[in-house]
């Protein structure tokens, strides 16, 4: 099933803002989720994959939070973008990898739920000494086909 873009993007601003959806769904009253964790991921995890799914190893590398307001993504049509870069640790040991792909989800470890993924463009090549970075730039898509 495909979402209108209107719902895409009320759906979007639930899961990354935070945001009700009048008379559909709220944000959870008691215990809601404040931040959400971005992965990245050296092949796509596919739409089955969890946060763990071909997620990138090295020493130096977690997942990182990012809050879940309008303070930490912006919201426009169905596409979502960080307010800010996020910085993820320096490599500093480790089979590192190139970073293809990013997810966002619930968990700060382990396989969590996915609320979107995304293609790294250009792929980060993740070396001993190499700290990636997203941009404000990076975009993960609500799908609406």
């Amino acid at each position: 099933m495909a979402f209108n873009s209107t719902f895409a993007n009320d759906l979007a601003k639930l899961l990354f803002n935070a945001t009700a959806i009048a008379n559909v769904a709220d944000n959870a009253s008691s215990s809601p989720l404040t931040s959400l964790y971005v992965s990245l991921h050296t092949s796509d995890p596919g739409a089955s994959g969890s946060q763990s799914t071909n997620e990138i190893s090295y020493t130096g590398y977690a997942r990182v939070a990012v809050a879940r307001t309008s303070g930490g993504w912006t919201v426009t049509g169905n596409l979502v973008n960080p307010v800010a870069t996020i910085s993820f640790g320096a490599m500093s040991g480790g089979a590192g990898g190139t970073v293809t792909h990013l997810q966002v989800g619930t968990d700060v470890s382990g396989t969590g739920k996915v609320f979107g993924r995304g293609t790294v463009t250009p792929n980060i090549v993740v070396t001993s000494g190499v700290t990636p970075q997203l941009t404000t730039s990076t975009v993960v898509t609500v799908k609406t086909s």
